[in-house]
């Protein structure tokens, strides 16, 4: 390569340089900025109702499982104390609560005895809501809203005796998006069945 190759090469090669560093940088302007913030907000607003939804029928689920966990747990301590042990539930400021008692006379858990100090209170009374926020005792599926507490005999006392017996009933829970399950209680055995209500076909479904 002659000098004057060499020359028109370097010549070449500083003009290349310059021509980049000259070339502005391309970046985002403020339209399009606007624009993508927009988008992401559309979609945030279109996803977090049901994220929401999603998070209060999981909610209303776990609540009707630990109801009825408690009911077994009853039915079990029944059993094992060869003594009855009843869930009482009550409304108080509003709320149905619910407390454990032990029958200690061997006539069964009744509210008389109860009240006059013979049967034992072994659990403090809570109220569902405690526990799972905005999820309650009751019967949505009603206009209006019933009692989440039907039992045989109209009382208020679900009781699990020593030979694995039960008040017969159901107890109704509904969570904030309205979802409804509620928990049988079967007389004969002592054991529960959870069922959820199928707002479309308007009929309660098994629960597995």
């Amino acid at each position: 390569m002659n000098a004057d190759d060499r020359l028109s090469t370097n010549e070449f090669e500083r003009s290349e340089r310059l021509e980049r560093s000259e070339r502005p940088e391309r970046g985002y302007t403020l339209l399009e900025l606007v624009f993508v913030t927009g988008v992401a907000t559309v979609i945030a607003a279109m996803a977090l109702p049901q994220a929401f939804a999603t998070i209060e029928r999981s909610r209303t689920l776990a609540a009707a499982h630990h109801l009825a966990g408690r009911l077994a747990l009853a039915r079990t301590q029944a059993v094992g104390r060869t003594a009855t042990i009843a869930l009482r539930f009550e409304v108080v400021n509003g709320a149905v609560v619910y407390s454990v008692f032990a029958d200690r006379n061997r006539n069964g858990v009744r509210t008389k005895d109860i009240t006059d100090g013979i049967d034992r209170q072994i659990d403090p009374a809570i109220a569902l809501s405690d526990l799972f926020p905005r999820v309650v005792i009751v019967n949505g599926t009603t206009d209006p809203p019933s009692s989440g507490v039907q039992l045989s005999g109209g009382g208020s006392l679900l009781s699990f005796t020593p030979t694995g017996t039960a008040t017969s009933g159901s107890l109704y829970i509904r969570g904030a998006d309205r979802s409804q399950y509620a928990i049988r209680v079967l007389g004969a055995t002592g054991r529960t069945r959870l069922q959820r209500y199928d707002e479309k076909q308007r009929e309660w479904v098994a629960v597995f």
